[in-house]
């Protein structure tokens, strides 16, 4: 078992940063891929960023490339989802997970999920 509790989110103006963290426990942490996802209340979860166990390859999804950086620090258990440049329809839940799929971007690929962070981007 992992357990995985994000923090971070709150109220941003658009243009504005946040940093997520999802910190971890349970099992091994470096031995897990490690993704962000956003879901919009009446909407699919929808795959927003992910990093390998060694944190040496990233993907993201073609809304957020060049604003989010994802990063992970395995001595700490806890990985980053640096967010830039918000816009209002970054509006979301934002949940991390681990994966034993390199660089999955399907929830079904995921094992273990947080709670969620809620941000909001204001115009």
């Amino acid at each position: 078992q992992v357990q995985l509790v994000e923090s971070g989110g709150g109220l941003v103006q658009a243009g504005g940063s946040l940093r997520l963290s999802c910190a971890a426990s349970g099992r091994t942490f470096g031995g897990y891929g490690m993704g962000w996802f956003r879901q919009v209340l009446g909407k699919e979860r929808e795959f927003v960023a992910a990093i390998t166990w060694s944190g040496g390859s990233t993907r993201y999804a073609d809304s957020v490339k060049g604003r989010f950086t994802i990063s992970r620090d395995n001595v700490k258990n806890t990985v980053y989802l640096q967010v830039n440049s918000l816009k209002p329809e970054d509006t979301a839940v934002y949940y991390c997970a681990a994966t034993t799929f390199p660089l999955a971007t399907m929830r079904s690929r995921y094992d273990y999920w947080g709670r969620g962070t809620q941000v909001t981007v204001s115009s």
